[in-house]
This record gives structure tokens, sequence and C-alpha cells, in this order.
């Protein structure tokens, strides 16, 4: 019996979403499948999910979620439409819906999405586009995904390289941030745990009043920074280390990188 959904590539995206979606109830494990070419990653992937059918070559399956390398990407999806794939929902960065499309037989449908690593604790945010026959409803089947694991917002195509350089890597900018943050305050002299305690629960709390005050973040900033004060020493030393231009210029370049994936 084929499965409701096969996961093509169960590296670290691919099993971020599985363990969202397990979690989430979505399916039963049984109605899943992943199909993994590395003998490791199936052994681990075997041992971490017990009862989940996990396969080295594609298996029969109508419904499909592609998370492979981009540069195999259009070769896998051949092999997929050979064994029954009808709808795709991709997260193969870069690669366009329409080159998906011309792989698979008319009429089929791709969807693309950009998902980030948070999905694996449910706490995920990704762009979604739908490709030239992906209908609303074809829309409210991949939304039903990645909604399991987070929150989804609806694109136009041309902009997921964009979404890409925002959220799909924006969880690698944070941790950057948390890491020096950290380190500062062994610097400053406390204990590396203790630094990390303090790390964390000011980024999840900054996170909490961006999302429930709803407030601009340039407001609660000012909310916080004291005019001759403390945070007002900080953030004047960030400025004049161009710390916001550097992740301007940090997103551009993941942009750009998408851009080239995709040619």
């Amino acid at each position: 019996m084929a499965p409701r959904l096969l996961l093509v590539g169960g590296g670290k995206m691919g099993t971020a979403l599985l363990t969202g979606l397990l979690a989430a109830d979505w399916a039963p494990i049984a109605d899943l499948a992943v199909s993994e070419t590395d003998p490791a990653q199936r052994a681990r992937l075997e041992e971490s999910f017990p009862g989940l059918t996990v396969v080295a070559m594609p298996i029969e399956a109508e419904d499909v979620l592609l998370a492979v390398k981009p540069d195999v990407a259009e070769p896998v999806l051949l092999t997929l439409a050979a064994n029954g794939a009808r709808r795709v929902l991709s997260i193969v960065a870069g690669i366009a819906s329409a080159r998906l499309e011309a792989v698979m037989p008319a009429g089929s449908v791709v969807i693309r999405a950009m998902p980030n690593t948070p999905s694996l604790v449910g706490a995920g945010v990704a762009g979604l586009s739908g490709g030239m026959a992906a209908t609303s409803a074809d829309l409210d089947w991949a939304e039903g995904i990645l909604g399991a694991v987070g929150t989804v917002v609806r694109v136009p195509e041309r902009q997921l390289d964009a979404v890409t350089g925002v959220s799909g890597s924006g969880p690698a900018y944070i941790f950057l941030v948390a890491e020096a943050m950290i380190e500062a305050g062994v610097t400053a002299g406390l204990t590396r745990d203790v630094s990390h305690q303090l790390v964390v629960g000011t980024l999840l709390g900054a996170s909490r009043m961006l999302d429930e005050t709803g407030e601009d973040p340039a407001v609660l900033r000012a909310a916080v920074t004291s005019p001759g004060g403390t945070t007002a020493a900080a953030v004047r030393t960030l400025e004049f280390k161009a710390v916001r231009s550097a992740f301007i210029e940090a997103v551009a370049a993941a942009v750009e990188r998408s851009r080239q994936i995709g040619r």
C-alpha cells in the first residue's frame, strides 16, 4: 500500500519536518515513508522512528515531499514520476517549479516552499508558492503539512529567494548572535552555563515580545534604550561596527546564492 506521504531525502530538513509532522499527529507513522540514499542515515532514521518505512530508492506514492540537494532534484523527480508521483511539495532551494514540472507528466502539481529548521520543535516558518497546475486545494494540502510544524506564509514564487535569505537561512544568523552573546558573557566574568541561560532566555523573551505585542522592533528597542544608559552604549557600539549593515548584506548574499542555484 502506498504511503500517504513519501518524504524523499532524510537529511536535516527532511528529518525536522518528519519529526514535526509526527509530533503534530499529522498522520500515523505507518502512513509515512522516507526514501534516503545514505545507509548510515537510513539506520539513524530506523532507530529514531520505530515503525517508519525507510527505503533506499523511491517507492510508489502520489504525494511527495521533495527534500534533496538541488543538483539531484530533477533526476530524482523523474524517477518519482515514473513511480506514480503526481503532486510534489518541494523544499529544494532555488529550483523553480517550472523546472520540476518539466520532468513530470502533464497536469502534475508542483508546490514550492522554503521552511526552516525550527520546524523540528513545531516553531518553523515557511514561504509557500504554487506552480502552474496547483489549485487552492493543493495549496491547502501543502499548507496543512507545513502548518503542522509552524507558520506558513503564501508568497509569489519570485519572492521565494528572499524568503530563503530571511527565514530559510535565518536561524543560523540567530544562532551566531547567541554564540557571540554567550562568549561575551563569559568574557565579562559569567560562567558559560549562566551566560547560556541568560542569552537563551533573553532571545526567547524578546521574540515573544515581538510576537505578542505586535510592535515594530524599532519601538521595542527604543523602549529599552534609556538616553545615556548601558543599552544606549551597547547599541551605539553595534551601530558603529555596522552590525545592521552586516545583516542586510548577509541576507542579500543568501538571496543571491539561492538565485544562482536555480540558474
